[in-house]
């Protein structure tokens, strides 16, 4: 018998010659999604150079690679959120209380496109687009609607809102008053992270720098007003959707998370002071084991970055904590049952992987907004990975596999060096002026695309195993008369309002954007004598203007 390693390997390469003699290997790369070579073995030769101490150590201690809390899901699972909108205040307002009587423990906004750009729905731009994607909410009354008979004090809200974060923010604070919930008890997350926007997913109003000002004015409100509050969701996840490998996923996100953090400290800032309400939001794309690693190498790098960079010394600087959702751009229109087993191997990778919140995509979404049967089914998945795959039973439990530890070093070495490539640049911004995640993320999608099309990588019932589907599933639609009736909405609540008062809040706002005084408070005063968002937005595009993009094939 062999005995020392040398021997045993050798045996290893006979037994497998052998085999192959017999029984080839597949013709296809053996590569993960983001096109890494996959060995056939890994052993510990491939994790001698990993020091346990610097790179792995122990959960909910720096280097946080582990996870943030010392007992993750022993102790509670995650936040499991699905993220709904569609047609009105009403309409959403119903499902939200769909969910949460199913189980749900957070709830996520989807916004229709007007909102997101920030449009009143009886803006000319906005004709046809009027809760398709999301819900329309053009006013404080609108939000008043979408959260009657929720508590605000008992329900996490995460709204996937950008360039009008502030304003939709404002409005969330507005309506907790009025259930006489105060700014202090107010849990969730508004995305507010414009800078990959103008990498990868277009939903930008203004230019660079007057969008890092009103960014960094909410850290400094919420860090006063609303403490419990994460004033950012920096996002790596429209950056995968785009095309991105899992490396330039890590990277261009917590690029943009220290193009955020400087900014902040640019502002007079003190680190410590906003940096623990920082969060992050990632993709679950299909490659289980590969986007284990990338969530343990994205929470060492950026506790890293923290500690050395930034001098920070709260622990909690350090730790990242992030949202994750399943890969919307894996899902197919074409034998859409199959989705749901893409999701729950996306639902294990991101639990696997230490996430704090999850949503789980429908198997329909390719299709059109998801039906309640659809998102029953999502939610559920999430429930019986959390009680019943036993998964959550102990932390960080792939630790130690020769492969995902290291897979987790070469996704801390690759995006780390992009990373600092962007830093030599001048940062993210200077980056994404230079077009450099942009360009770099189209490479990506168009190797991808070309390997599905050539077969080298299998997408089942598109490339391979197709069928012909006879019936089409039951679909949710959105009713063209949504349009109207927000316009019909948006006339009587002019007609009502004082609008003198209106006018006078506004013009504090242009006021305060002329120079460099505190936008939030502000906004919040509009806000609260209902003021639109189209009419705030359209303060802000007239005193900073708008922003252009620039062309990069």
């Amino acid at each position: 018998m062999p005995k020392t390693y040398d021997e045993q390997k050798q045996q290893f390469e006979k037994a497998v010659e052998k085999t192959i003699s017999r029984f080839p290997e597949r013709k296809n790369k053996f590569v993960t999604v983001s096109d890494t070579e996959v060995k056939r073995l890994y052993t510990n030769k491939d994790t001698e150079d990993i020091d346990y101490k610097e790179t792995i150590g122990f959960p909910g201690i720096y280097p946080y690679t582990r996870g943030v809390q010392p007992t993750m899901y022993r102790g509670r699972f995650w936040t499991m959120r699905q993220y709904a909108g569609f047609g009105n205040a009403q309409e959403s307002n119903e499902r939200y209380k769909f969910l949460l009587q199913k189980g749900q423990t957070g709830l996520s906004i989807a916004f229709d496109l007007p909102t997101q750009m920030g449009y009143d729905s009886d803006d000319p731009i906005s004709e046809g687009e009027v809760g398709k994607v999301g819900v329309a909410i053009d006013s404080l009354a609108d939000m008043e609607v979408l959260f009657d008979g929720i508590p605000m004090d008992k329900v996490s809200t995460s709204m996937t809102i950008n360039a009008p974060a502030a304003v939709l923010l404002a409005m969330y604070i507005a309506v907790a008053e009025k259930q006489g919930v105060s700014r202090e008890k107010l849990r969730g997350t508004i995305q507010n992270d414009v800078l990959k926007e103008y990498i990868a997913r277009g939903t930008y109003i203004f230019p660079p720098q007057p969008s890092m000002r009103l960014i960094t004015d909410i850290f400094a409100y919420c860090s006063k007003e609303v403490p419990q509050w994460n004033t950012i969701s920096i996002s790596g996840y429209h950056i995968r959707e785009a095309g991105s490998t899992a490396a330039q996923e890590i990277a261009f996100t917590l690029a943009d998370g220290v193009a955020y953090v400087k900014a902040a400290i640019e502002s007079g800032m003190n680190v410590d002071d906003f940096a623990p309400r920082l969060s992050f939001f990632f993709n679950a794309h299909n490659d289980l084991l590969e986007e284990v690693a990338k969530f343990r190498a994205a929470r060492f790098l950026w506790a890293k970055i923290m500690k050395e960079q930034f001098g920070s010394t709260n622990p909690k600087s350090m730790m990242m904590r992030f949202h994750t959702q399943t890969a919307g751009c894996t899902l197919t229109a074409q034998q859409p049952d199959n989705n749901v087993v893409r999701v729950t191997i996306q639902t294990l990778a991101a639990v696997l992987g230490g996430t704090q919140s999850l949503h789980t995509n429908s198997r329909d979404e390719a299709l059109a907004l998801p039906t309640e049967d659809s998102v029953q089914i999502a939610l559920r998945t999430q429930q019986i990975v959390a009680h019943e795959s036993g998964v959550t039973s102990t932390i960080d439990p792939l630790a130690g596999s020769y492969y995902v530890e290291s897979l987790t070093k070469g996704l801390m070495n690759e995006a780390g060096e992009m990373i600092e490539k962007i830093e030599k640049m001048g940062g993210m911004v200077r980056a994404i002026e230079k077009g450099y995640p942009q360009q770099q993320i189209q490479n990506s999608a168009f190797d991808y695309q070309r390997s599905i099309e050539t077969k080298d990588r299998i997408v089942v019932g598109v490339n391979e195993f197709k069928v012909e589907e006879k019936t089409k599933p039951e679909l949710l639609r959105v009713d063209p008369i949504i349009g109207e009736n927000q316009k019909t909405g948006l006339a009587k609540l002019r007609n009502n309002r004082n609008n003198a008062l209106v006018q006078t809040k506004l013009e504090a706002i242009r006021k305060a954007a002329q120079g460099d005084d505190h936008l939030m408070p502000l906004i919040v005063e509009a806000v609260k004598e209902y003021a639109t968002l189209g009419e705030i937005c359209g303060v802000l595009r007239e005193e900073f203007g708008e922003y252009q993009e620039s062309v990069i094939l």
